[in-house]
């Protein structure tokens, strides 16, 4: 049998990592492309490891690796006067 080098958490977090990596670079990628063709095959790229992303996200949300606070509502309504400012009504 062999010894397990790294834990569950940490094997996901760097899966995690890996993820945010790859569509940071697939979006960067997908804006400086010039043919169409390539444009459309990247999003296809960037879309499904968005999937990825949310699946280790979520498997590690799932086993208390990653825990998401509530947030405070008074910082929530904040946060929606401040950005509602920027949007406007077309």
């Amino acid at each position: 049998m062999t010894e397990q080098i790294y834990s569950d958490k940490e094997v996901l977090a760097d899966a995690l990592t890996a993820e945010k990596t790859a569509t940071n670079n697939y979006n960067t990628f997908a804006n400086e492309c010039v043919h169409d063709s390539v444009r459309e095959a990247i999003l296809h790229c960037l879309e499904q490891e968005h999937c990825i992303q949310e699946d280790v996200f979520n498997m590690m949300h799932q086993r208390g690796y990653y825990p998401t606070p509530d947030a405070d509502s008074n910082k929530v309504q904040s946060a929606k006067q401040k950005f509602s400012q920027g949007v406007k009504a077309v």
